[in-house]
């Protein structure tokens, strides 16, 4: 039996829509379980190799999970669920057949099931990439039917490639978050621009920091206000000029004065915003940092460096003179000269030039 026009419209719209829910798919499993007169239905995830007890699970209904715990099966018991790697995709289990899988294992599950008013299971594992076991699972309180094992199998090409679409957006954002948090700690910004010099997309870091430090507001759909400065007129003819043209030269520009907040602008032909106007160009902004106060326990343990030296290669680093350095650390200038002695025989280095440009290669510097 195939999927009506009504299913569609019940069950799959919902589906692929229920990434952007939360709780995530929660519309189309309240209405599988209200469709199947199920007491669970559930969307468990899990990644090869992973240990019992790490899914990732979308569910409605009773906390399966939670009431196999209350009766003595914890989540790193294989009783806990059907075991995924051996049920054979797109084939929808019963009970009795999963129970066959494992007879000792799986019958601790089901009489533990049983005990809390649970009669039957059906399961059905979906293959959507190598490395993951997806598997939808509807439990009851009465026997399942055959109407049910038929919905679950039709139902699984269509889960598939929505649990596709959601992990694929999921290790996007996660890329992006590892994105704006290397640049972040980097103490760098962007804001891309559209050939009118509007705002399509801005950093929130870049944001945050033009609007509390320097009252600038980047709001997307606008351009950039400056206080009429004369960054704004280079923004406006910068991005004018790059517009569609990937070999415009380069150009720094000072977005602000005070705090100074400096940009590369630089085009952005290769950018693609679907559904947005083409970006012209990227500004690149340097952002001031957060100074970290475990920068020297880093170093230390970077470069097997004794605290007080690590102490004062970062403060060396910092800018600060020999001298500077020791009245800041409460040393005699012979001291911190013979800890700077050391470092640069430990280091390798030549002098302090040398010792700073590697301090701010380490990542002992990062924020």
């Amino acid at each position: 039996m195939s999927l009506t026009s009504q299913d569609e419209t019940d069950l799959i719209l919902p589906l692929f829509r229920g990434m952007d829910e939360n709780p995530r798919f929660s519309t189309f499993l309240d209405r599988l379980r209200r469709r199947t007169e199920a007491d669970y239905v559930g969307i468990l995830i899990r990644s090869a190799g992973a240990p019992p007890g790490r899914e990732t699970e979308f569910s409605s209904g009773i906390h399966l999970g939670g009431l196999l715990r209350e009766s003595g099966i914890s989540d790193t018991d294989d009783a806990a669920r059907p075991h995924f790697d051996r049920l054979r995709p797109g084939r929808v289990y019963a009970a009795d057949e999963i129970r066959d899988l494992d007879p000792e294992v799986m019958s601790r599950r089901y009489d533990s099931l049983a005990a809390l008013g649970i009669r039957d299971e059906r399961v059905v594992r979906i293959a959507a990439d190598d490395g993951l076991n997806i598997v939808l699972t509807i439990a009851r309180s009465k026997p399942c039917s055959a109407a049910d094992s038929a919905l679950l199998s039709n139902l699984a090409p269509y889960v598939a490639a929505a649990m596709r679409n959601f992990i694929a957006a999921e290790s996007q954002r996660v890329a992006s978050a590892m994105a704006a948090e290397g640049l972040g700690r980097s103490g760098v910004g962007w804001i891309l621009f559209g050939q009118d010099a509007r705002v399509l997309e801005v950093d929130p870091a870049t944001q945050k920091c033009l609007r509390e430090m320097a009252g600038i507001d980047v709001t997307p759909g606008e351009r950039l206000r400056a206080g009429g400065s004369p960054a704004e007129r280079e923004l406006a003819a910068a991005a004018a000029e790059m517009a569609g043209n990937p070999d415009a030269t380069q150009r720094a520009v000072v977005l602000c004065e005070e705090p100074r907040i400096e940009a590369i602008l630089q085009s952005a032909n290769a950018v693609e915003l679907a559904g947005m106007a083409h970006p012209a160009m990227l500004a690149m902004c340097r952002l001031p940092k957060a100074v970290s106060p475990r920068r020297p326990d880093r170093l230390a343990r970077l470069f097997d460096l004794p605290p007080r030296e690590a102490e004062l290669a970062i403060a060396l680093a910092d800018g600060l003179s020999i001298a500077e350095a020791a009245e800041a650390m409460g040393l005699t200038i012979e001291t911190a000269r013979n800890y700077s002695k050391r470092l640069y025989a430990k280091l390798g280095v030549r002098g302090q030039a040398e010792l700073v440009r590697l301090v701010y290669e380490s990542s002992a510097v990062l924020a």
